[in-house]
């Protein structure tokens, strides 16, 4: 048996296996000291190891270096990185593995870190499906989607086999390509070991409205081909059994993403303990059955199962290279939380969604309006935290993950932020997990801080926090800053690692220079190349507030959030709600009549909403355009209840009617919604219009209230009603109409210009209070005194912003290109009442064929045509 030296005095340490685990081991060693010993890593790819978390980055940017480390980390001399070297055997009793390039390596220490493979199905076909796992599987589809595109004319139309994370990056990345894409999956609803029964209903809605085709409880069954091995479809089963109905679905290419399995065959075929999935069975410290001999990453199977996270892989990887040294660290659990990557949509989860821990308690909000699921997992104490699921609104995740297995400082319910909670701002301790991809605490994060690492692009190349799937960095960025405060340090207001501005200078700097679209605003003002989950939806609303700038043009779209992006708020089953506005809540028996046939027709849900509007629910994505041509000839308007915008300006009867009213309450209530519709802000805001001190309108808790006195009008600011309300305060009392508008006009466009990101009224003025003693008195100086002298200015952006509305569904009604987001089928809805025209379809988009293109279609020489018909948009078409 060959003699294992001492650590750290020549030993030969082998690495089988080039993934991020493969990295991250070799990385510890070299912080550890590797004195004489060295380090071999064999990996049959051509690359170095490279993240594999962020693989989905390649279809939008192909080029992208993934490498893991600094670009000179392999070039140690203690380092010997063999690539395109595959293991063959692995001989255990001379401690040496052989290779399939006939070389032969001996080893003191033998880490096994060759992952896993993607899982592959034994159906008809399967020889041309693509697999979702490498680099090389990436540009293999990249290929495949370009030469269709090119081949067929058209958009390909793509399958993705597998709803779980793999399968939804992927068909996410098909869709960036350009393809059609179609998710198939067993389960009754996607990623369904991440998301209890209720969240994983959400998710199927949520992606759905993203603009991808969503099957479930469908069972492929085989790929179809033609004579010339081409993917031609696919044929899928509503069940496991032979009695299943069986259906065909078009499709052009198609792509497994069902998951992954144990690479161990080395392994197998060298003795080792397997455990029940494949995974090389090691202990605590990652031992596996032979000695010298540990696993680590998704090859083990440790603590019973084998894991496809890279938090696992890392933590494993260091347990590893701390025992090499002498240590005694062990493996005694994961966190296998998980947050989706993609551009609006927010769904996260950690711990026990499904509550089985016995006598758990489950706590949760759900509003169908919004398209939001949220939900708590506490312990029958009532207070410790287990897990959550968060769909559509993922706010408390960050706060919460890293709580998990502790008491909550607060009620459970105080922590569901879409109910409106207002759960109380907590120290979390030192040896809680911050970013959980590298297993980094709060308290190693702090302690950087202190040691002078005071931003997060610093923090990040120190500790490693936020360097891989990236959820971490709000919460990386606000426990710098908290550290910083408490060292009596000045804070940067940088808004994130893009932008050295703060949002209001961003918001400032967009306005001068006439700045549309954020690739521009980042290439001008920022750095970097895709921007973060900090930056993007603060862009979305600054860029939308911009004069004329139409909430989905020029990219926006991209930014927006779900229901913005379909101009209203998805439900819970994917249908979505249609809110007309009513200007102070006053209505005709005319438009009554056409909310009614509207809700008639088709089958929806009313209701009169606290807004004083009357809101439409249960309509399908395709049925919006329908519904609000109906409403915009009768001459409503979007009530933008889905917008960071003016909500509702809600008014009592006032003078008209009210024997104690003193002031025209409804009429202030319709000039200021009129005037004031379609502001996008920081936030939302409400506005209360009340004839007289009684305050039916509750102006008292708006953002801004109006009460009449019989000497005018008096103006409240910053009121906020929900689970953390504020009072209002007065500015002025007793002014006439005139002025009371000017004071108005003048306080949101401060509020737009300088309110930080998604920050309402209320708590703007409660940061105007701490910076300036008082928050009244700086507004009367500013807005009244005029003494910055900005009122001018300030009016005059009004100005432009209320010459420059347009209701953004009459604006979407006007466009075919707009349209074409709220479609079912791709040549709707130009093309849908006529079935003999001919059509080209080129890149998505219908055009009319000319009659030169028709007669050159007939003899093979011209653009493939389509029919009238309706063509449906997704893997159907």
């Amino acid at each position: 048996m060959p003699h294992t030296p001492a650590p750290g005095t020549g030993r030969k340490i082998l690495v089988i296996g080039g993934g991020p685990a493969a990295h991250r081991f070799t990385q510890k060693m070299l912080q550890k000291g590797l004195g004489e010993d060295t380090i071999t890593v064999l990996t049959e790819e051509p690359w170095a190891p490279y993240d594999r978390v962020a693989l989905e980055t390649l279809f939008n940017d192909p080029e992208r270096d993934l490498s893991l480390g600094d670009s000179g980390f392999w070039d140690h001399p203690q380092l010997d990185l063999r690539t395109k070297t595959r293991a063959s055997d692995l001989d255990v009793k001379n401690r040496v593995v052989h290779t399939r390039g006939g070389e032969d390596f001996p080893y003191d220490e033998l880490v096994l870190a060759t992952g896993s493979n993607a899982a592959t199905l034994n159906i008809p076909g399967a020889h041309r499906v693509h697999l979702f796992r490498t680099i090389e599987d990436v540009q293999g589809m990249v290929k495949e989607v370009a030469d269709l595109r090119e081949k067929l004319g058209r958009a390909p139309r793509g399958v993705v086999v597998g709803g779980g994370l793999l399968g939804l990056e992927a068909a996410a990345g098909l869709k960036d390509l350009g393809a059609e894409a179609t998710i198939l999956d067993v389960a009754e609803f996607l990623l369904c070991t991440q998301m209890d029964r209720d969240g994983g209903l959400a998710v199927n809605s949520l992606m759905r409205e993203h603009g991808l085709d969503v099957r479930c409880e469908r069972f492929i069954a085989g790929v179809e081909l033609d004579e010339e091995e081409n993917v031609v479809g696919v044929t899928v089963k509503d069940g496991p059994g032979e009695d299943a109905a069986v259906e065909h679905i078009d499709a052009d290419m198609v792509v497994l993403g069902i998951g992954i399995r144990a690479r161990s065959g080395l392994a197998r075929r060298a003795g080792f303990h397997l455990g029940a999935r494949g995974g090389v069975v090691v202990d605590e410290s990652c031992k596996t059955s032979v000695a010298h001999v540990w696993a680590i990453g998704e090859v083990a199977d440790i603590l019973g199962q084998t894991w496809g996270l890279v938090g696992p892989a890392n933590i494993m990887a260091e347990v590893v290279a701390d025992r090499l040294f002498g240590g005694d660290s062990t493996v005694t659990g994961f966190d296998t939380s998980t947050r989706l990557k993609f551009s609006g949509v927010d769904v996260a989860s950690f711990g026990d969604v499904y509550a089985k821990t016995p006598g758990s308690i489950e706590v949760n909000y759900t509003d169908p309006v919004a398209g939001v699921y949220q939900k708590i997992v506490v312990g029958k104490d009532q207070e410790t935290l287990l897990g959550g699921v968060f769909v559509g609104n993922a706010d408390p995740y960050d706060a919460l993950r890293p709580l998990q297995g502790r008491p909550l400082p607060a009620e459970p319910a105080r922590y569901l932020s879409a109910a409106g909670g207002d759960a109380p701002e907590t120290e979390l301790p030192d040896d809680a997990i911050l970013c959980s991809c590298n297993n980094v605490s709060f308290g190693t994060v702090r302690e950087a801080v202190k040691d002078g690492n005071q931003s997060v692009p610093a923090l990040k190349k120190c500790t490693s926090a936020g360097t891989q799937c990236g959820s971490c960095v709000p919460m990386l960025q606000k426990t710098m800053e908290k550290t910083m405060l408490s060292l009596g340090l000045t804070v940067s207001k940088a808004l994130c690692e893009h932008f050295d501005l703060s949002r209001q200078e961003l918001y400032a700097a967009v306005r001068g220079s006439g700045i549309r679209t954020f690739p521009e605003a980042l290439e001008r003002f920022g750095k970097g190349r895709d921007g973060c989950l900090i930056c993007k939806p603060v862009m979305a609303s600054i860029l939308s507030s911009q004069p004329k700038a139409y909430v989905l043009d020029e990219g926006r779209g991209a930014l927006q959030d779900t229901n913005d992006r379909n101009l209203g708020n998805m439900q819970k089953d994917g249908t979505y709600s249609v809110v007309p506005r009513i200007p102070g809540g006053e209505i005709t028996p005319e438009k009554l009549a056409v909310i009614a046939s509207v809700a008639k027709d088709y089958g929806l849900y009313t209701k009169v909403t606290g807004a004083q509007r009357i809101g439409l629910y249960g309509a399908r994505l395709e049925e919006l355009p329908e519904i609000w041509k109906r409403f915009v000839d009768a001459g409503f308007e979007s009530g933008q209840a889905y917008g960071k915008a003016l909500r509702n300006v809600k008014s009592c009867i006032g003078s008209t009617w009210c024997r104690f009213g003193v002031q025209d309450s409804v009429g202030m209530g319709i000039r200021l919604e009129n005037r004031y519709r379609g502001l996008r802000s920081p936030h939302k805001f409400k506005i209360g219009s009340s004839g007289c001190a009684r305050d039916c309108a509750e102006a008292q808790g708006k953002d801004i209230g109006v009460m009449a006195t019989p000497e005018g009008w008096t103006l409240y600011l910053g009121g906020n009603g929900g689970a953390n309300p504020a009072h209002a305060r007065v500015i002025a009392q007793d002014i006439d109409e005139l002025t009371l508008v000017k004071y108005i006009d003048r306080y949101l466009m401060y509020y737009i210009r300088t309110a930080d990101k998604l920050q309402r009224t209320a708590r703007w003025l409660e940061d105007l209070d701490e910076e300036y003693g008082d928050a009244m008195a700086h507004l009367k100086s500013v807005l009244i005194d005029d003494s910055l002298g900005i009122c001018a200015d300030l009016e005059a952006d009004m100005e432009r912003q209320i010459e420059g509305y347009q209701d953004e569904w009459a604006a979407t009604l006007a466009s075919p290109g707009r349209l074409r987001r709220f479609r079912s089928f791709v040549n709707e809805p130009e093309t849908s009442d006529d079935a003999s025209r001919q059509y080209v379809l080129e890149r998505d988009q219908i055009r009319p064929a000319t009659q030169d293109e028709i007669r050159a279609a007939e003899d093979g020489s011209g653009p493939v045509l389509i029919s009238g018909a309706r063509i449906p948009v997704g893997a159907d078409s």
